[in-house]
C-alpha cells in the first residue's frame, strides 16, 4: 500500500494557502506581519491603558455597525471563549430554567452546562439528529431559549425564533461575520473570533438586547452566587469601559479588529456572505458531478455556507485522504471526530478564498484517483 506521505500532488493544483480548518480557521498572513510591525505599542502594554482600549472600542463599533444593532443593544466582551460565556450565561442569564435546541456537539455543550448548574431547574433539550435541524417551539417554563445559528460539528444551519417571553441566546460562532440575521430577534447572539472572524480564540462576544442588560442585573442583584470571572454584570461594566475584566489576548483583538475593517470595506456582512456562498455553491457543484462524495447535511435549506460536511462512499477513504491533503500541505480537512463518518469537513469562511476552494476539489479527486487505482 502506497504511503500518503509519498503521494505528491503536482504543484500546479495546489491551492494558494492551505488552511481550510472550520476553527480555528485562516488567518490573513498580512495581518500577522502588520501586528508584528506595531513592535511594543500593543504587546506586552497594558490593556486598561488608551492604546489597547482603543482596539476594544472600535472592535464594539465595527461589531456594532456590521450588524447595524437596534438601538439598545450593546457589545460586551469576555476571555475564555464561549465555552467560558456558556458557564457564563448559566449563572448569568439564565433566571430558573432553559430550553435548549441541540443538532450537535456544541449545542449540546451549553444544554449540558445548563443540566449540571444545581441552582437551576432541570432544562427541556429539544434534540435532533445530527444533520439535521430542530423546529424551534415554545417551551413552558423556560426563561431562556437557547439556540445555535450554525453546528460548525455537523454544518447544519438550523433556525431560532422568538415564541415566548424567553430570553433567546444563540450561539453564531461560525456563523458571526458570514451568515445573515436579524439581531432583533435575539436577545444575546454570541460567538469566539477563531472562524469567520479571521482571529484567534480565548476570547468571546455578544451582543446584547436591553431585556438581556436588564436580566444580567436583576439576576447580579438576586443574591446568587457568581465566580467573578463568569460575572455578566461584571463584562458588561467593563466593556462600557472598552476593555475585559481579565487580561486578554492583544494579538486575538487585534486580528479581530483588522478582520472587521476587511469585512465592512468589502460589502459587510452581505458581501461576506456572497464569498461564502460562492465557496459553498462550487462545493455543491463539485459533489454534483463527482460519484463518491454527498452531503451530510440532507436538507439543502439546512446546509451551511461556512461549514461543509462531505460523506464518502465505501470505495474511498476519507481519513486517507485527508492524511494525503495533509501531507502536501493541505491541512484541517478531516471529519469532526465525535462523528466517526467517513466523511471531510471544509470551512467556507469568506477569509478563506474561492479559488482556494476550487483548487482543493481538483486535487481531492487527483487524490481520489490515485488511491483507487
Amino acid at each position: 500500500m502506497t504511503e500518503h506521505s509519498t503521494i505528491l500532488i503536482p504543484s500546479e493544483l495546489l491551492p494558494g494557502d492551505g488552511r481550510f480548518g472550520s476553527g480555528p480557521s485562516k488567518i490573513d498572513p498580512r495581518y500577522v506581519a502588520d501586528l508584528a510591525a506595531t513592535g511594543g505599542e500593543l504587546l506586552g502594554t497594558s490593556h486598561r491603558r488608551p492604546t489597547v482600549r482603543s482596539v476594544v472600542g472600535s472592535i464594539r463599533a465595527q461589531i456594532a455597525t456590521l450588524y447595524d444593532l437596534p438601538d439598545g443593544y450593546e457589545v460586551i466582551l469576555g476571555v475564555g471563549g464561549v465555552t467560558a460565556f456558556w458557564d457564563a450565561a448559566v449563572f448569568g442569564l439564565i433566571d430558573e430554567q432553559s430550553a435548549h435546541f441541540v443538532c450537535g456537539e456544541f449545542s449540546q455543550k451549553f444544554a449540558d452546562a445548563a443540566s449540571a448548574a444545581p441552582h437551576l431547574s432541570a432544562p427541556t433539550v429539544v434534540t435532533v439528529e445530527p444533520g439535521s435541524a430542530p423546529v424551534p417551539v415554545a417551551v413552558p417554563g423556560a426563561d431562556v431559549a437557547a439556540f445555535i445559528h450554525n453546528e460548525t460539528s455537523t454544518g447544519v444551519t438550523a433556525p431560532f425564533a422568538r415564541l415566548s417571553d424567553a430570553l433567546v441566546l444563540v450561539d453564531g460562532t461560525s456563523a458571526a461575520g458570514a451568515i445573515p440575521f436579524e439581531v432583533s430577534d435575539t436577545d444575546a447572539y454570541y460567538f469566539s473570533p477563531q472562524k469567520a472572524l479571521g482571529s484567534e480564540g480565548g476570547l468571546w462576544i455578544a451582543m446584547v438586547s436591553p431585556a438581556a442588560v436588564e436580566r444580567i442585573r436583576s439576576v447580579g442583584a438576586s443574591g446568587r452566587w457568581i465566580p467573578a470571572f463568569l460575572s455578566l454584570s461584571t463584562a458588561l461594566e467593563n466593556s462600557r469601559k472598552d476593555q475585559t475584566y481579565n487580561t486578554p489576548a492583544i494579538t486575538t483583538l487585534y486580528l479581530l479588529d483588522r478582520q472587521l475593517q476587511h469585512l465592512l470595506s468589502h460589502g459587510g456582512i452581505s458581501g461576506s456572505a456572497a464569498r461564502a456562498a460562492a465557496s459553498a455553491g462550487h462545493i455543491a457543484d463539485w459533489i454534483e458531478q463527482t460519484t463518491y462524495a454527498s452531503f451530510f447535511v440532507n436538507d439543502e435549506a439546512h446546509r451551511s455556507t461556512t461549514v461543509s460536511t462531505i460523506d464518502f462512499d465505501g470505495s474511498i477513504d476519507a481519513d486517507a485522504v485527508a492524511a494525503v491533503l495533509r501531507a502536501n500541505g493541505i491541512v484541517d480537512t478531516e471529519s469532526y471526530r465525535k462523528l466517526g463518518r467517513n466523511q471531510l469537513r471544509i470551512a467556507t469562511f469568506p477569509n478563506i478564498d474561492p479559488e482556494d476552494i476550487e483548487a482543493l476539489t481538483r486535487c481531492i479527486d487527483w487524490v481520489t484517483d490515485r488511491l483507487t487505482a
